[in-house]
């Protein structure tokens, strides 16, 4: 930063420019400040824990990462009801002038409504920017107390966690032969909805004025202000931590039900949780009616439909993936009902653009092809890859069809079809530079994807804790190297 001397505390510092400061040096002073404010956490002192979250939403530091974090998010160019968002440099380095705590009031939040799986609609809260700032500011300072008090097997909307490791531990308490053979899927019925406020009020550690102003924002629909009166403000940035940390103890509370013997195991990503146990009973008589209780008590409930127990020999889905035994192995495979709706995806896609190029479409259909594969790389999916392949295909021959009904079968093969090596059938495009110089674009092929095991996380492991930061260096050195492959393997296909 040319602004070297900048405090971390500081009503008004003279920062020169957006552009010159020194990122890096601004993200290590925040997160000293966060490593001691997990160090006053683990230790239960909670006046210390206060005083640094004080310290930290008042550093203008923290300010600064709080704006760029919206500022670079998805989400940057939506803006709430006032209609701003913020572009410019200067834009930016007032905003984070102007976060201040004084005399601070949200605006309602904008209910905007986006597609669910089952055809049916989510609504969603938009804030304002200045609001998400403010978020994203006290979520700096909440999150180490956060990831401190987490569960041991909880995955989703952390920092250093995935769907990947949530899979992992399914597959850590499920494989072995004496592994639980029973399982309790887990679903709670709206639960950023239904989240009680009065329990956050009185259960989550931080500035309770500021968190009681957010809950109580309420929302415009159609120009008419509603009060909300439950649940987490969706949308926002500090959302799905507020939820995390009212489903903090779940895991507890079932092994609590249970004794040792009965081999529970609660793995649980945001709101959705599977608990492995060893016989139906213990399940059904001791440990649901222990996860309703703790749910009723955050205002929360379980979904009557969509809860379900079974037997690991008929397997269940989760995250997108089946987890099941065949003879006493366990396979996890991408779930049906996933590769169904992504082939849906894919052939929606094709149709949309029939009178698009080849080469326009194979970027168009590359993008989506290796995001998926990725997803699905670490867990048994060569026979899924080479049908989803397979079905690709199909639906491109039906898009040449319509494209040239007139034109011979040889014809359409030469003319968007190639071999490369023992693959015959490869749907390319020639694409030219603008040095006139002409390339081969080829379609993805997610059967060429190199399955290979995801190392899960451990448990304990947190980022905020100095004694795993030789853990967390390895982890992404070990990522990385990973990612180079990824990014070769899918530069060669």
């Amino acid at each position: 930063m040319t602004t070297a001397a900048t405090p971390l505390i500081g009503a008004s510092p003279k920062v020169a420019s957006w552009d010159a400061i020194d990122w890096r040096a601004i993200e290590q002073q925040v997160q000293r400040l966060q490593i001691r404010i997990a160090k006053a956490t683990r230790e239960r002192r909670w006046g210390k824990v206060k005083a640094l979250q004080w310290l930290l939403t008042h550093a203008f530091s923290a300010k600064l990462l709080a704006v760029r974090r919206v500022t670079r998010n998805p989400g940057r160019n939506t803006p709430g009801v006032d209609g701003i968002v913020w572009k410019t440099a200067a834009q930016k380095l007032r905003a984070a002038r102007s976060l201040q705590r004084k005399r601070y009031h949200p605006l309602p939040l904008r209910r905007i409504y986006i597609p669910k799986k089952n055809g049916k609609l989510r609504p969603l809260g938009i804030p304002c920017m200045f609001d998400r700032a403010q978020q994203a500011l006290h979520l700096l300072a909440l999150e180490p107390t956060a990831e401190t008090l987490a569960d041991p097997n909880a995955y989703g909307f952390r920092p250093k966690r995935s769907t990947a490791d949530a899979i992992g531990q399914c597959f850590t308490v499920l494989c072995r032969k004496q592994s639980a053979q029973w399982i309790l899927e887990g679903d709670i019925k709206a639960c950023f909805d239904r989240i009680s406020h009065s329990w956050l009020q009185q259960h989550v550690p931080m500035d309770k004025s500021i968190l009681g102003k957010w809950l109580a924002a309420g929302y415009m629909e159609e120009g008419i202000l509603h009060p909300t009166e439950a649940g987490t403000p969706q949308g926002g940035i500090a959302s799905p931590v507020l939820a995390n940390l009212a489903l903090d103890g779940l895991e507890a509370v079932a092994k609590h039900a249970a004794s040792s013997r009965d081999r529970v195991n609660v793995v649980r990503y945001a709101d959705d949780f599977v608990i492995s146990a060893a016989s139906k009973d213990v399940l059904e008589m001791r440990v649901k009616p222990a996860v309703v209780a703790f749910l009723k008590e955050r205002g929360l409930e379980l979904s009557q439909e969509k809860t379900h127990i079974t037997h690991i020999d008929t397997g269940f889905d989760f995250l997108g993936f089946n987890v099941r035994k065949y003879a006493g192995k366990l396979l996890i495979k991408p779930a049906k009902s996933a590769v169904k709706r992504f082939l849906d995806n894919i052939r929606d896609l094709i149709k949309a653009n029939v009178a698009t190029t080849a080469g326009q479409l194979i970027q168009l259909l590359n993008s989506k092809l290796r995001g998926w594969a990725k997803y699905y790389r670490h867990v048994v999916s060569k026979k899924t890859f080479a049908y989803v392949d397979h079905q690709v295909f199909l639906a491109l021959i039906a898009w040449i069809n319509r494209r040239h009904p007139n034109r011979s079968a040889r014809w359409k093969r030469q003319r968007y079809f190639r071999r490369d090596g023992l693959r015959q059938w490869v749907f390319f495009a020639s694409i030219r530079d603008a040095q006139r110089s002409t390339t081969l674009l080829d379609l993805f092929s997610t059967a060429s994807v190199q399955i290979a095991r995801h190392v899960k996380i451990q448990a304990d492991a947190t980022p905020y804790d100095p004694a795993f930061a030789d853990y967390f260096t390895r982890r992404a050195q070990a990522r990385s190297v990973s990612r180079l492959s990824w990014l070769g393997m899918a530069a060669r296909s």
